[in-house]
């Protein structure tokens, strides 16, 4: 009797919990096809992108390191290009010049840290597609309404020759002024002071440095290409400037 009583008092053993929901594989199989979409979409998408576009998809150097936007990819997504030999050249012929480009800003940027304060002021770098411009304040070079380099010049020329001695980089050297006519017997008119500006850095360039003339040139702008309106006298001061333009030697750039 009291064996009966233990077994009517006794639970009845609970039924193992089942699974619940989808089996455990299909939400892994899930993501798998997930995946694979987004990857032959994304592949889709660069299979059909033309030449230009592809071109800005690599990116345009509008400077770099803090000096302005950079916008590049990476190696790997250079790989998804179209099918055309050409887009394929045109895509490893720009990654190796952007490299090249920003070692170069790199470089100036790391001199110009090192340079005494006076000569850093009103200078710059900044790059485009083709090159990268160094600009220096003509205070900091020439003597005031002349082309005679100031003592203390050397440093910035000397600066500009061990890029080009590093570098297989072409020169254009180009003398800029503000809007404020002069008129002396050496230089009648801004023309003929930033030409005669941009002509003695070169000369400097390319007989202190051995830097071959056919890499080449000097060119006056007078007051045709401001960097920024001549309303107060700190914007004429940032105008009157030389920028040292190293640039590809495929690419003519004045």
């Amino acid at each position: 009797m009291a064996k009966a009583e233990e077994v009517i008092r006794r639970k009845p053993p609970e039924d193992p919990p089942g699974d619940e929901g989808l089996p455990p594989w299909m939400a892994t199989f899930a993501d798998m096809v997930t995946l694979l979409l987004c990857f032959f979409v994304l592949l889709l998408s660069f299979a059909q992108q033309s030449e230009e576009k592809f071109r800005d998809a690599l990116g345009s150097l509008k400077g770099a390191f803090g000096v302005k936007e950079v916008r590049a990819v990476s190696d790997e997504m250079a790989q998804f290009n179209t099918s055309s030999e050409a887009t394929e050249k045109m895509a490893s012929s720009i990654s190796h010049d952007q490299r090249l480009l920003l070692s170069v800003v790199m470089r100036v940027k790391s001199m110009l840290d090192n340079m005494d304060a006076k000569l850093k002021e009103g200078a710059g770098v900044s790059a485009d597609r083709d090159g990268v411009v160094f600009s220096a304040s003509s205070a900091a070079l020439f003597n005031p309404g002349t082309a005679e380099l100031r003592p203390e010049a050397s440093e910035i020329l000397n600066a500009v020759i061990k890029v080009l001695k590093d570098y297989k980089l072409n020169l254009v050297v180009r003398g800029h002024t503000d809007d404020r006519p002069i008129h002396t017997a050496k230089y009648p008119s801004n023309w003929e002071l930033s030409a005669a500006r941009a002509a003695v850095a070169l000369d400097y360039i390319v007989s202190k440095g051995g830097i071959e003339i056919n890499r080449a040139k000097a060119v006056g702008y007078a007051d045709t290409r401001p960097e920024v309106p001549n309303d107060t006298e700190a914007d004429r001061l940032k105008n009157q400037r030389v920028e040292f333009y190293m640039h590809m030697p495929q690419r003519d750039a004045w």
